[in-house]
């Protein structure tokens, strides 16, 4: 009887050891890892270009973190009548009844609608926007994507370009993103565009550039667009398109009415000089010669004897006007502008637009087959 009594026991001893051992471990274990541990190899890891994806994906996210802030929800307040009190009979004494009549007269109420998007131009509150979105607004109300809202005030407006610029007050500074340039940009490179569609705020939307120097689109008068796939819906106007460096190269303006995946920005060169002027004189100067222009075409090339299809045909020339003192007539074609090449209508007037009042600029010009050189100073364009 004790042979099985200590057999037993040592029987518990040694299982107790086991457990201890091989089982339960001991207390003093370290704890397993809350993060879960993923058996399954990543099998794309070791692919060629697989990496740059993630770099190009973390691009994104990093961009869209650090801009963000800088983008506003530019909305309206819309004064809704004042409705009428639901009561049970007509109230009994007078005071009721003129308590009714004021709290219905006077009582105002208001909804927000939703107008577009804008970007921080500056820490001291200056934003940048489209003047459609703010075209026809009474009450401007700017939401950041922290939440705080500040009424905002026109600066000033170029419907010109389709630009303008609001101007929100607080004793704290507001988050600027950096502005880049178009100089290099070339057609493919990728591009990062935020802002309100739809009401949804801090909406992201990536694409590539489509295309450079868009014009005769009838979005404005001053023309020379971005193109990009980058979704622009409804809401999106006055946001920033961005490059893939972080940098802030465009203000998002219009879709094209053709088909989706279109969509154009203005260069952030053109909105910088905007803003600049709006900013410090509230208006936009811009130059003027007093000219009708028309692009040559290869017919009117034919017809006036010259070999060349780039330059542009003077087909009027107003009494008075900067190119009448010059002695630019009717039949010259412009072929260069302050040294500058002119491929189209829509470069000469840019070009022109661009001058500094006053400037005098040479103008190279095919007259009766011969090329020559008059200098034209440049007047003012009063829209």
């Amino acid at each position: 009887m004790r042979k099985i009594i200590l057999a037993v026991f040592c029987l518990l001893i040694g299982g107790a050891a086991f457990i201890n051992n091989y089982g339960l471990g001991s207390l003093n274990a370290p704890l397993p890892s809350s993060r879960p541990v993923s058996l399954k190899p990543n099998i794309y890891e070791d692919m060629v270009g697989y990496q740059d994806i993630v770099e190009l994906q973390n691009a994104f996210i990093r961009n869209a973190r650090h801009l963000k802030p800088s983008v506003v929800s530019i909305n309206q307040l819309v004064e809704m009548p004042a409705g009428k009190r639901k009561i049970l009979g007509e109230p009994k004494d007078w005071l009721s009844k003129i308590r009714i009549w004021v709290s219905d007269t006077f009582k105002k109420k208001y909804m927000v609608e939703s107008l577009g998007s804008g970007v921080f131009y500056n820490s001291q509150g200056h934003i940048l926007t489209n003047y459609h979105v703010i075209e026809n607004a009474d009450e401007i109300m700017v939401k950041l994507m922290d939440q705080r809202e500040f009424s905002a005030k026109i600066v000033g407006v170029d419907p010109q370009t389709d630009l303008a610029v609001l101007k929100v007050f607080s004793f704290s500074s507001f988050p600027v993103p950096d502005f880049g340039t178009t100089k290099n940009l070339g057609v493919g490179e990728w591009v990062m565009a935020i802002g309100n569609p739809y009401g949804l705020d801090g909406t992201v939307t990536v694409g590539v550039i489509s295309g450079t120097r868009r014009s005769d689109l009838g979005i404005a008068t001053f023309e020379n667009f971005l193109q990009t796939d980058a979704s622009i819906n409804p809401g999106n106007s006055g946001g920033p398109l961005i490059d893939l460096d972080g940098n802030v190269i465009g203000i998002n303006t219009a879709i094209a009415e053709i088909g989706s995946g279109v969509g154009f920005a203005i260069p952030m060169e053109m909105a910088k000089e905007i803003a600049d002027s709006l900013i410090e004189k509230g208006t936009v100067e811009r130059g003027w010669l007093g000219v009708g222009i028309q692009s040559l075409t290869p017919e009117l090339a034919v017809s006036f004897h010259v070999s060349r299809e780039d330059g542009v045909l003077v087909n009027s020339v107003d009494d008075g006007t900067p190119a009448h003192k010059a002695g630019l007539l009717q039949g010259d074609i412009i072929i260069s502008y302050d040294g500058k090449t002119v491929p189209d209508s829509k470069s000469l007037q840019r070009y022109v637009a661009e001058s500094h009042i006053g400037k005098s600029v040479p103008l190279r010009i095919i007259r009766e087959g011969l090329e020559k050189t008059v200098f034209v100073e440049v007047g003012k364009y009063l829209s």
